[in-house]
């Protein structure tokens, strides 16, 4: 949801965060208006007005990480960290983290993508929120979702499905358990044991305005993005 449809309808600071952000015509590639948060981080009060809104609205709500999506989730994740009392968490591109990583790819126009996160740094039962600048298919935020979550059957798949998997792995042969294996695991999408709360971005397009959920997730977001004032 958009903030201006949770409380905040006619709150100036949103069109202050708004007017803040610079439109750049035609970057990284002709027809693409890019929303520039670098001027965002230049007006003090609007960045500040930012991280204000983030921070009230996760407040209260049992928040210990909040994980930021490389590289602008960075720029709005610490700050929102400190304010509610929680950890930072970096979900990072491949080979940036040092140490032992899980990942999870996801899909892009054209090719893949992958997201990593550090072994350890979010811990089973952790609540959690994933942050980053800007949503427009939803796909990184939900490759995120899905490194930090519980580890769920996809499909509405049943309960039962464990039992009948430590049957049917009783019985058939070493190769078949490695075949299986590879195919059920394709049935779960979350895989670190936290919960993940809600989704936040501070601008979203117009196509995310009636979408409340991302992959079954909680989607906040404070701004549309801005069209060019003109042409470079």
């Amino acid at each position: 949801m958009f903030a201006e449809e949770n409380g905040l309808k006619g709150d100036p600071r949103l069109q202050a965060i708004s007017q803040a952000i610079r439109v750049v015509p035609h970057f990284p590639k002709h027809g693409i208006m890019f929303q520039d948060i670098t001027t965002l981080l230049l007006d003090h009060k609007a960045f500040k007005d930012t991280v204000d809104i983030f921070v009230d609205r996760y407040r209260d709500m049992h928040i210990s990480v909040v994980a930021g999506i490389e590289a602008r989730g960075f720029m709005f994740g610490p700050s929102i960290a400190l304010g509610i009392g929680a950890k930072f968490v970096p979900l990072r591109k491949p080979r940036k983290l040092p140490g032992e990583v899980i990942s999870e790819k996801y899909a892009l126009e054209y090719g893949t993508d992958c997201l990593e996160l550090h072994v350890g740094a979010v811990q089973p039962g952790e609540r959690a929120i994933v942050i980053d600048d800007l949503v427009a298919t939803g796909g990184t935020l939900s490759a995120g979702v899905k490194l930090l979550g519980d580890l769920q059957p996809l499909f509405g798949v049943g309960e039962g499905l464990s039992l009948f998997v430590y049957i049917l792995f009783f019985f058939i042969s070493l190769v078949m358990v490695q075949w299986m294996w590879s195919l059920l695991s394709t049935c779960f999408v979350e895989r670190v044991g936290a919960q993940v709360v809600e989704c936040a971005c501070v601008i979203g397009v117009p196509d995310v305005k009636g979408q409340c959920r991302l992959i079954g997730k909680p989607l906040y977001v404070l701004v549309e993005p801005r069209k060019a004032d003109k042409c470079y």
